[in-house]
């Protein structure tokens, strides 16, 4: 573990120095960097030193021991204060998803059920700026498309930390276990005869690209399309052709803009999700390519498969990758998503344990 956490000491201390020289303030792209990367180090750093400590109390209390057998009684505590910060710094020390400090984009598009699905969609979102309202993160619709009912046919919704967030807190770290099919069991508010219907909507997490230049995008594989906006039943929303259409010619991707009635800005929304989803391409490229071993369970589950239920007339939500469950479905339609989350990551580091474990000599 020492040859594993040395080098993250020596960029943290070269990071602070860094930090203390005025000229790194007036660059803010610069200084934004190195604090989210100082913060993203701070707790292993702080482990390393706390398991660096206890190592050198349980080595003297050793040698104390030897020539007076009274300090017997003081090894076993420092021995349990050993084995804990050496755990701790082991979890700390396992490889991170590189976007884990990255804000995120979250697309939720409506599915099987109509306009019960583009209605649940809208609870899902509503979860979910309520979710990034506790946790003190920014939000903001890039785009949506609404149904006739007042739901959801599709929207999607910037969500940024307010400031550099520690591992596992940034808003990528903790969303990206939302990607798949959520499901939902009600009586939908168009059913007049209180039967209980199953619908179900898609959620995409990408993580949002930083910089524009860690995407390789040339202007020339890009079609650009202007058009009218338009909202329920086709009306008319905005009189000039605002909306804007993206397709990257080498991939397919296709992404549309059109809640701004700027067209620049609806052509910034557009450009940062279409970002966002190469860049997830390729790191979904990446993870293909790569051992299963190598692979987290929970973090490259199939976008298409269930991971959700959502139990209305038991007030229950169902996790069906982790086999969380709880009676307090209300409470996570409002905002209470953390246990649900936690436990997807406990399980995620669970499985990269286990594969570290195997892969040891």
């Amino acid at each position: 573990m020492d040859d594993s956490a040395a080098p993250l000491l020596a960029e943290f201390l070269s990071i602070e120095q860094q930090l203390a020289d005025p000229a790194v303030h007036a660059d803010p792209a610069a200084y934004r960097r190195l604090t989210k990367r100082y913060a993203a180090l701070s707790p292993t750093v702080a482990a390393y030193r706390s398991w660096m400590s206890a190592s050198d109390d349980l080595t003297a209390g050793r040698e104390l021991a030897v020539d007076d057998a009274g300090f017997a009684d003081e090894l076993p505590p420092l021995a349990a204060r050993e084995a804990e910060t050496a755990e701790e710094l082991r979890r700390l020390l396992l490889p991170r998803d590189p976007d884990d400090d990255q804000d995120a984009i979250v697309e939720v598009k409506a599915g099987e059920g109509g306009a019960e699905s583009a209605l649940f969609a809208a609870d899902i979102v509503r979860m979910y700026l309520r979710y990034a309202e506790r946790r003190g993160w920014r939000t903001e619709v890039l785009d949506s498309t609404e149904s006739e009912l007042g739901g959801y046919k599709d929207i999607r919704v910037g969500v940024q930390a307010s400031s550099a967030a520690a591992p596992g807190e940034a808003p990528w770290a903790r969303l990206k276990y939302e990607g798949g099919v959520h499901r939902v069991q009600r009586v939908p508010v168009t059913e007049s005869q209180g039967r209980i219907h199953t619908s179900a909507v898609g959620v995409l997490v990408m993580p949002e690209v930083e910089d524009p230049e860690d995407v390789d995008l040339d202007p020339n594989d890009l079609k650009i399309d202007v058009f009218r906006s338009s909202g329920p039943g086709g009306q008319s929303v905005n009189t000039t052709d605002s909306a804007i259409r993206i397709t990257h010619l080498p991939s397919g991707v296709v992404v549309s803009c059109q809640n701004e009635k700027s067209q620049l800005q609806n052509k910034e929304s557009a450009m940062r999700v279409l970002r966002a989803r190469l860049h997830q391409m390729a790191v979904d490229e990446a993870e293909a390519q790569a051992s299963a071993q190598r692979r987290s369970q929970v973090r490259t589950v199939d976008r298409s498969e269930r991971i959700r239920t959502y139990n209305f007339p038991e007030n229950r939500i169902a996790d069906h990758r982790t086999g969380f469950k709880a009676y307090n479905l209300d409470q996570v339609l409002d905002g209470d998503l953390d246990p649900v989350v936690t436990s997807a990551m406990e399980a995620d580091e669970a499985a990269r344990l286990a594969g570290l474990a195997d892969s040891a000599p």
